[in-house]
């Protein structure tokens, strides 16, 4: 549990659009911005598990903030961070597909749209998609064709 802790106060010491909203609501209300966010994932995984639209909610956040980072890392001379995000998109594209052919049977699990915003934090870090010695991004990286397309 502690690392989950010092994990998510690490989360919250980064610098960027959340963090600073955080803290302009901190200043506003005093209350501690770890209570905020703590606030703010509950109701989200709430409205994720009873809300209406909870699909589209979960769409949202797996596409507004890596649409972002895309940008930034297409705007950045690294080509390793495009590379990353690169194999994020093809991840995310095939399981828009799977989910297209499969949603009436997707329709019966009634969290499966919260485990599956929730299921990247558990994974890897938030920022992130790809971290580590990924299979699909070690040939991609290589500048290779797919191994199942090789001839």
């Amino acid at each position: 549990m502690d690392g989950l802790r010092q994990r998510f106060e690490r989360l919250l010491e980064q610098r960027n659009l959340a963090t600073e909203a955080l803290g302009a609501l901190e200043a506003k209300t005093g209350v501690d911005r770890r209570y905020l966010a703590a606030g703010a994932a509950s109701l989200l995984s709430l409205y994720l598990l009873f809300g209406f639209g909870a699909s589209l909610l979960c769409n949202v956040i797996g596409f507004v903030y890596p649409a972002y980072a895309s940008i930034k890392a297409i705007e950045s001379p690294s080509k390793d961070d495009d590379t990353t995000w690169l194999v994020y998109w093809v991840v995310y594209g095939l399981f828009g597909l799977a989910e297209f052919f499969s949603d009436l049977l997707l329709s019966w699990f009634p969290f499966y749209y919260a485990g599956k915003v929730g299921a990247p934090g558990h994974t890897q870090d938030w920022g992130c998609p790809v971290r580590g010695p990924h299979p699909a991004a070690s040939w991609v990286r290589r500048g290779d064709s797919a191994p199942s397309l090789r001839k």
